[in-house]
């Protein structure tokens, strides 16, 4: 299984007290086949245009606005500042909501894993949740926000490691309502024992143990022959790709006893000890902004002085 090391995003994974800064790592990739659209007469890159699709004319993108569409032909217009005013509050944190059973959770809402790796000497507390999970057989429910947009999430211990599982929101998922199923249950479905024995057969006739190596991309494999036959042959073409922003640092673990007692006990939030910190240091600015005056006083006398020499 090949992974990447580079780290999409710091942070932490945050219960109760506990503060475990960490990182996020890809743990897939997308292998299907694409195909960019290349002028044949230049093998230059070819774009999209924004189109009119009335008039069948190109506009400029400062005469587009989001629209959205409340009933079918009529639209509400809602500005950048609106959109911006609801955007979810960027917290660098996975704030773990609750822990549920393992086998609770259905296969139908998981969405795109990654992994979750220590950073900042976080390693000890990041194993304590690690193996407690394990232990108990719980995931985390959490919130995390990432790239201005909120998910649902779930903490899965997965052998050394921990995957915070992106999830589908509960509306995201449809019902079963419409679907023409049979009858739970063998006696419901009109199953005989003989069936029934012969299937148990088939099935255990097939069985094995998961390898992922024993499966693949049979028509990514085909055009991927024909890619390599085309660069063994000098046939090829070049494409830069732009780099990324270095995500920022986070902030360091502090003594895990303390917070697990506190924790337990009820002590004051993060939130509240971040509010007393800003309104310690507010209290500390008026006397910087006066030295900072100061200074700006001198060197306007300063000035002056020269000026007048």
């Amino acid at each position: 299984m090949a992974t990447g090391s580079r780290t999409l995003w710091k942070g932490a994974i945050t219960f109760g007290l506990v503060h475990i800064p960490v990182g996020l790592h890809t743990a897939s990739i997308e292998q299907g086949i694409d195909f960019d659209w290349l002028d044949k007469r230049s093998m230059d890159p070819v774009g999209y245009k924004r189109i009119n699709k009335k008039t069948g004319r190109e506009i400029d993108k400062d005469n587009i606005v989001k629209g959205f569409e409340y009933e079918d032909g009529k639209y509400v217009v809602i500005s950048p500042d609106e959109i911006e005013a609801v955007y979810p509050r960027t917290t660098q944190t996975i704030e773990i909501q609750r822990f549920i059973d393992a086998q609770e959770l259905p296969f139908l809402y998981l969405e795109r894993p990654y992994y979750v790796a220590p950073i900042n000497k976080g390693q000890k507390v990041y194993a304590l949740l690690r193996e407690v999970l394990l232990k108990t057989g719980k995931i985390g429910l959490a919130k995390v926000v990432i790239a201005t947009k909120q998910h649902l999430a779930v903490l899965v211990p997965s052998g050394k490691a921990m995957v915070l599982n992106l999830l589908r929101w509960g509306d995201e998922v449809k019902s079963l309502e419409g679907l023409d199923l049979p009858p739970a249950g063998v006696k419901g479905a009109k199953v005989s024992a003989a069936e029934m024995k012969m299937a148990e057969q088939l099935v255990d006739s097939m069985s094995g143990k998961w390898d992922p190596e024993d499966f693949k991309d049979e028509f990514k494999s085909a055009v991927m022959k024909i890619v390599q036959k085309k660069v063994k042959a000098g046939d090829t073409e070049t494409v830069i790709q732009p780099e990324e922003e270095a995500p920022e640092d986070s902030s360091n673990v502090i003594d895990l006893t303390e917070l697990l007692q506190r924790s337990l006990k009820g002590g004051k939030s993060p939130k509240a000890s971040d509010a007393a910190a800003k309104k310690r240091s507010s209290a500390k600015a008026p006397a910087k902004s006066a030295g900072t005056a100061r200074k700006t006083a001198s060197k306007k006398a300063s000035a002056k002085t020269r000026k007048a020499a």
